[in-house]
């Protein structure tokens, strides 16, 4: 059984930081291409960043691009999103998803609540 599951997030002040984590069980997790993606209340779920299985390849969008991270790491089947400098509009739920490099096959996690406010 395959499970993914988010930690970290939380409230935050504006220019803050939090480092989300998400935890693979039941996969081979270096065969999977790890996403972050958010959803804000009244939005669509969107792509925040992306690596590879080897960690080597990274896209992230371009509204966050300078301030958050990511991460792997393959021998303790963890993705990670090191979030810096963080604004209102970061506010969203935030979810992990495991995609196998060579098929349309993935998963998701049950997400993790960030709110930044003053």
């Amino acid at each position: 059984q395959v499970r993914l599951v988010e930690s970290g997030g939380g409230l935050v002040q504006p220019g803050g930081s939090l480092r989300l984590s998400c935890k693979a069980s039941g996969l081979t997790f270096s065969m999977y291409d790890m996403s972050w993606y958010r959803q804000a209340p009244g939005k669509e779920r969107e792509l925040v960043a992306t690596i590879g299985t080897a960690g080597g390849t990274t896209n992230y969008a371009d509204s966050i691009k300078g301030r958050f991270t990511i991460s792997r790491d393959n021998a303790n089947n963890t993705v990670y999103l090191e979030m810096n400098g963080l604004k209102l509009e970061d506010t969203a739920v935030y979810y992990c998803k495991a995609k196998f490099s060579w098929s349309a096959l993935h998963y998701w996690g049950q997400g993790t609540q960030v709110t930044v406010s003053s």
